[in-house]
């Protein structure tokens, strides 16, 4: 099975412009392609996961990605699939969440040797002379036709600011500029961002000529895995000081029985017909599928020494031991009102919860549990004494727990 042909099967095609081109190219490692990522942070999360996924399966059969920071978007936001504004970010912190998204990169991909590149949309659009923009790019965009995007469509009865209507413009110029500046001729990008790609693909053929190379694949479910990034106890990201390996595993090994298959196609590099096998796999046998899944993207992020930890740490626990790699939480003495603390704030503060109201909710509801034992008064304490040495093991639901001690 070739690469194209693979990447239909494991689900990751949703809509394409020119099919056989891109077949043609991909299959015979011509594409250059590229993929953008925003800086609003400074770690990608799991839901970035599936663009780099995507990224090294092309690489490794040929094609040269290009990770396309958005140091120049990223000074307005992308309004595509949100109701509200992004806050502005400083130039500062821009780049250093680009500097941060490098590193992370470089596990999913090789950039040696030109053999990929990361480039910054700011080198371009920070300098854009604006007559010179409406001059170049403007005849080419009509109004009519972008208020028809479902990104536009979403926001018209809040209101859609001059900055925002913008985006599609920024973003298509972003593909003209990587077409001629790099001979990019591939874009990838998830289905919320259709109307934007298909705009770079036209102003390249039409500032170009119809015969210029220019197409645009969207990946089938990359608006469901931006929201695979949140939990109830906030974001899962891929920076180990953020979620540990421990919480990254116990994230996919507690994934729903519907979505393990999926995720193991799309996510994982095992061959399809060892994940075809587990169609049919049921009960216990479907709980060995998400250790598998947890393990293969645990070792991809984190590499296989702590995924071997994780999934050690992990088994303990669910036996009813007591796992020496299990995540921890320390507290300072600033967080203790007089020598306790309540149960609800470190349920806060190890992150286990975002915020105190549910923090409350998940006691109410019999969830939460100090070194085995249920808490059920929600006004619960825990003492400055049982904090000291090796702390307690907070847990909240089945698969959820702390090491929680003094500083």
């Amino acid at each position: 099975m070739q690469i194209y042909e693979e990447l239909v099967a494991r689900g990751l095609i949703a809509q394409v412009t020119d099919e056989k081109e891109i077949r043609e190219l991909i299959n015979n490692g011509k594409a250059t392609f590229y993929i953008g990522f925003d800086p609003t942070a400074d770690s990608l999360h799991v839901g970035h996961f599936m663009a780099l996924c995507l990224m090294k399966r092309l690489q490794m059969a040929g094609n040269k990605p290009i990770a396309l920071l958005g140091g120049g978007t990223g000074m307005i936001g992308d309004p595509s699939g949100r109701t509200d504004m992004r806050q502005m970010m400083t130039v500062e912190t821009i780049q250093h969440n680009c500097d941060c998204f490098k590193k992370q990169m470089s596990r999913f991909i090789d950039f040696s040797d030109g053999k990929a590149l990361m480039v910054n949309n700011a080198q371009w659009l920070m300098d854009l002379n604006y007559i010179e923009l409406l001059r170049e790019v403007g005849p080419h965009f009509s109004v009519n036709r972008m208020l028809t995007a479902e990104c536009y469509k979403q926001r018209m009865e809040r209101g859609l600011s001059f900055l925002e209507f913008n985006y599609m413009i920024m973003q298509s110029y972003d593909f003209y500029r990587l077409f001629q500046d790099y001979g990019c001729n591939m874009q990838f990008g998830g289905d919320d961002q259709w109307s934007n790609m298909l705009g770079g693909t036209e102003l390249i053929r039409r500032k170009l000529g119809k015969d210029a190379y220019a197409m645009t694949i969207t990946l089938l479910l990359n608006s469901e895995g931006k929201k695979m990034g949140k939990t109830q106890s906030g974001a899962v990201w891929l920076d180990p000081d953020k979620t540990s390996p421990f919480d990254f595993y116990q994230y996919w090994r507690n994934v729903a029985d519907a979505d393990v298959l999926k995720c193991l196609r799309m996510l994982t590099f095992l061959p399809l017909e060892q994940i075809d096998e587990m169609d049919h796999w049921e009960g216990s046998r479907l709980n060995t599928a998400k250790e598998i899944l947890a393990y293969e993207l645990t070792s991809l992020v984190h590499g296989s020494e702590e995924a071997d930890k994780a999934q050690k740490a992990a088994r303990e626990l669910f036996t009813g031991g007591s796992a020496a790699d299990m995540p921890e939480a320390k507290i300072q003495e600033a967080d203790l009102e007089g020598d306790a603390i309540d149960v609800i704030a470190l349920l806060q503060k190890s992150g286990l919860v975002p915020s105190r109201s549910e923090g409350r909710r998940a006691i109410e509801q019999g969830g939460v549990s100090v070194d085995g034992e249920k808490v059920t008064d929600v006004k619960a304490t825990i003492t400055k004494e049982q904090l000291a040495g090796d702390g307690i093991v907070l847990k909240r639901g089945k698969k959820n727990f702390r090491r929680v001690s003094m500083e």
